[in-house]
Formats: C-alpha cells, structure tokens, sequence
C-alpha cells in the first residue's frame, strides 16, 4: 500500500516542478476557467510560483503517508495530516486576503504586483 501511495506523489511532484516555473497555470482550478480580461487582471507567473511551493507541501505530506504505511510509524502519518491541513489553510488564506496575486496600476499607468515574480 506504501509504493501505492508514493506513486500517487509523484503527479503532484510534476505539477509542482511545472507551476514553481512560472507555467502551467492552465491546470490551476478557477484560473483556468476566467475569462480573458480577469486573467489580465492577475499576476500569473506569482500564481504559479506560489501554488508550485504548496503542491511542494502536499507532495511532501503524500509521501509521509506512504513512509508511515511502509514503516508503520503512525507519527509520520499524523506529522503529514498537520502539515497538509495547516498548507490548505495558508493556500486559502493567502488567495482570499488582500488581492495578493492581483495586478494593480501605479501611478505611471503602468500595471505592478502585490509579488514580484
């Protein structure tokens, strides 16, 4: 059941190698599915850089699961469920406060970011 599990790691891992690049914000959920103007409206490249950094998480706690299942060390499960929960509340948090990711005009009229790329 471990290998099970470590092989179901290994997508997240993928996904999050492709986002921490700056790409591939076509398979984030939500982004894909907005329109052309409110895509404008976003600064993609930090989008992806930051979810590429919780899929790191989340590829992580997978992982602990599967060593918890190989090594039958229930802590490691436990440490796994914290970790996941506690990157899933940042994640929310981060994208529902303060328009973090949203492009804004400065006073030369051109557009800048809450976070640099």
């Amino acid at each position: 059941m471990g290998i099970a599990i470590l092989i179901i790691s290994i997508p997240f891992f993928i996904f999050a190698i492709i986002l921490s690049k700056g790409k591939g914000a076509s398979i984030l959920a939500g982004y894909n599915t907005m329109s052309d103007s409110e895509k404008a409206q976003y600064n993609e490249v930090a989008l992806c850089k930051f979810m590429g950094n919780i899929m790191y998480g989340i590829s992580f706690s997978i992982i602990l699961f599967a060593l918890s299942e190989m090594l039958e060390k229930q802590g490691l499960f436990i440490i796994g469920l914290i970790l996941l929960f506690t990157l899933i509340i940042f994640a929310l948090v981060c994208f529902n406060t303060r328009d973090r990711f949203k492009k804004k005009f400065n006073d030369n009229g051109k557009r800048t970011s809450h976070i640099e790329s």
